[in-house]
């Protein structure tokens, strides 16, 4: 797997390369913060570049991938979270938030009345930080039929 993570490395490289290059074409304004809409993506293409290095000098020994069960358990996560970006919107944000919450707690620690307990936890703590705390006045806690 070591001539893999050199491949991988050097494709990041490439690839952050490109986009340092890309970033060059952004047109700053005059009244634009230190870390502003170039400087930004020049930070984000080192790390990038500087990380596929990494991987080029010093890749890791075969890795140990995971069961079937793993590979079952993070699919039900990729299918947990791309159900939950799709229902946010039309259900509002308790509801998906504390049935995703509650999926990904359970697969943390298969303790069904502590993973519901987490679900509704999170939906509700995370719905008052992001609404009240942070501002967020577009957040619809409940569906739209629901509010009327």
């Amino acid at each position: 797997m070591r001539v893999g993570d050199r491949i991988f490395g050097l494709v990041t490289i490439v690839v952050a390369l490109g986009y340092i290059l890309s970033a060059t074409n952004i047109q700053t304004s005059f009244m634009s913060d230190p870390v502003g809409s170039k400087t930004f993506p020049y930070i984000i293409g080192a790390v990038a570049a500087f990380c596929g290095l990494i991987m080029l000098i010093l890749p890791d020994a075969d890795p140990e991938w995971p069961s079937l069960a793993g590979i079952l358990n993070l699919m039900i996560a990729l299918g947990a979270l791309v159900g939950y970006a799709y229902a946010l919107k039309p259900l509002g944000f308790i509801g998906p938030t504390t049935v995703v919450s509650a999926i990904l707690s359970y697969q943390i620690a298969p303790n069904l009345a502590r993973a519901i307990l987490t679900g509704v936890g999170l939906a509700v703590g995370l719905f008052f930080l992001f609404y009240y705390g942070l501002g967020l006045t577009n957040i619809d806690p409940f569906p739209k039929a629901l509010l009327g």
